[in-house]
């Protein structure tokens, strides 16, 4: 493949990558990947992934909130932070549901205003969602879908296509890591999602090949072979296809634009 891709969620401030951080992204770069956009999961990651950003040119930062931060002050940090770093930003993320670590229905509800919120300031800022909706697909399409929400990444979703198929009538997308060659849930949902829709993604360092090891962006490329080998098509084309679904979603912030 000659085309660069771009890992669209990968956690290269985890401390997992300290040791070797700068070689993980040099391998990724030797791999064809273009730009990984690094997600965060509280506001020590976001700021962290704006140090990484600023050392790394191929890394493009976000920040969010992880859906099992049940705590309306850290959204609210959160909110302010994005707004004030917007033009520094790829997307808000990750930020969703989370139906799987958070039972009770009074926490599910806290959950859903954090989302609610988020949803609301990428409106607002015209920034990207990069969205985790774990046992949660239909509740987090259904929340996106009520409040209009434009641009939009499904990131690892595990749901049916059912469940997801709304969400790419409404445009949205979905994002497909290496785990999928061990993935019944993954490959099926490929096999009837539109290429138009794809994306790919790491999740580094989870969600690899081979789940007893530490998972990287270069793996990326192992989504796009997957995709290929489901749909019965190129790699190359593939390949092609999901750059520019990502450069349709995330438009300007794949450039660093930062007005």
């Amino acid at each position: 493949m000659t085309i660069n891709l771009i890992d669209t969620h990968a956690h290269l401030c985890d401390p997992v990558f300290d040791n070797d951080r700068s070689s993980v992204i040099e391998r990724a770069v030797a791999a064809g990947i273009e730009k990984v956009i690094i997600v965060g999961e509280n506001i020590s990651d976001a700021r962290r992934n704006l140090e990484l950003a600023e050392i790394h040119p191929a890394l493009l930062p976000a920040a969010g909130l992880y859906p099992t931060h049940l705590d309306l002050n850290a959204a609210e940090e959160m909110g302010a932070f994005i707004r004030n770093e917007r033009y520094r930003l790829a997307a808000i993320g990750e930020v969703g549901l989370d139906h799987w670590a958070v039972g009770e229905e009074s926490e599910k509800e806290i959950q859903q205003l954090i989302f609610s919120g988020f949803i609301s300031l990428s409106l607002e800022l015209d920034l990207p969602l990069n969205v985790h909706s774990r046992s949660a697909g239909r509740h987090a399409v259904s929340l996106l879908l009520g409040k209009s929400a434009k641009r939009v990444q499904m990131h690892a979703f595990d749901g049916k296509f059912g469940a997801a198929m709304p969400a790419v009538e409404a445009g949205f997308f979905f994002s497909i890591p290496p785990s999928i060659v061990r993935s019944r849930q993954k490959q099926k949902l490929v096999k009837q999602l539109p290429l138009s829709c794809l994306l790919v993604e790491t999740d580094s360092p989870v969600l690899g090949p081979d789940p007893g090891a530490r998972n990287e962006p270069a793996n990326a490329v192992v989504s796009v072979e997957m995709i290929a080998k489901i749909k019965n098509i190129h790699a190359q084309a593939v390949a092609e296809a999901v750059t520019e679904n990502t450069r349709r979603l995330y438009g300007k912030q794949l450039m660093g634009i930062k007005s």
